[in-house]
């Protein structure tokens, strides 16, 4: 049986899509089998920069990587006022931990649910009162995203500009008060935070002595290499 033109056409076209298609998965195929290059730098501002496959990002120590090209927009205003609460009653206004006092609105207990008033907060300041990120609550404390986001109740925070540099954009902050109890939650006593610490500068400092023991044997059969 002869086939029409029509049928002839469909089939070119057929034959053509298949050919573009072995192509596209050819291309594919080899991009995807490339592996990633990584490097990393420190610049004199202490700023972190991370080129993954020739794309620079930014480490904004926040847990996340920030694209170097979406910098500039990322430089807006960002309040750490807290929104205006209702005027609580008298008889349900609660007393400052620090001062005993009554108070209606706070920034702490508004944004932290922390009995403190404006005044005390002034008072003793970061001393007291600092704000630390996600990954300084991490490091400092030994904390999992679990502990700070999913053990009941989750830290509270607010969302303020980034304390390294404020054109990385805002970012989480919470009550360093909370973040203390919390890692007493996690670990049971304030020793145990400071064993786990202890525990945790020791491994670094084998991991450190095993890589550059590593190094150092590179170069010395690299040496030997060359006397030979």
């Amino acid at each position: 049986m002869e086939l029409t033109e029509e049928q002839r056409k469909r089939i070119e076209e057929n034959r053509q899509k298949a050919i573009l298609l072995r192509q596209e998965k050819s291309k594919f195929r080899a991009h995807t089998s490339q592996k990633p290059v990584v490097s990393q730098k420190v610049d004199q501002d202490n700023i972190i920069t991370v080129t993954v496959a020739g794309q620079s990002y930014v480490d904004t120590e926040a847990g996340f990587l920030l694209n170097k090209d979406d910098l500039s927009d990322t430089n807006k205003q960002v309040s750490l006022a807290p929104e205006p609460n209702p005027i609580l009653l008298k008889s349900e206004q609660p007393n400052c931990l620090e001062c005993n006092q009554e108070f209606g609105i706070s920034f702490l207990m508004t944004n932290f649910d922390h009995p403190v008033c404006d005044r005390c907060k002034e008072k003793f300041g970061k001393e007291k009162f600092d704000l630390i990120t996600k990954t300084e609550a991490k490091k400092e404390y030994l904390l999992k995203d679990c502990d700070i986001d999913l053990r009941t109740p989750p830290l509270k925070f607010i969302l303020g500009k980034n304390p390294h540099n404020s054109r990385w954009g805002e970012m989480k902050l919470y009550l360093i008060l909370q973040v203390e109890k919390r890692a007493l939650e996690v670990w049971g006593s304030e020793e145990e935070v400071e064993r786990q610490i202890e525990l945790r500068h020791e491994k670094q400092k084998a991991s450190k002595l095993k890589m550059y023991k590593k190094k150092l044997k590179v170069v010395i059969k690299f040496r030997f290499k060359k006397i030979n």
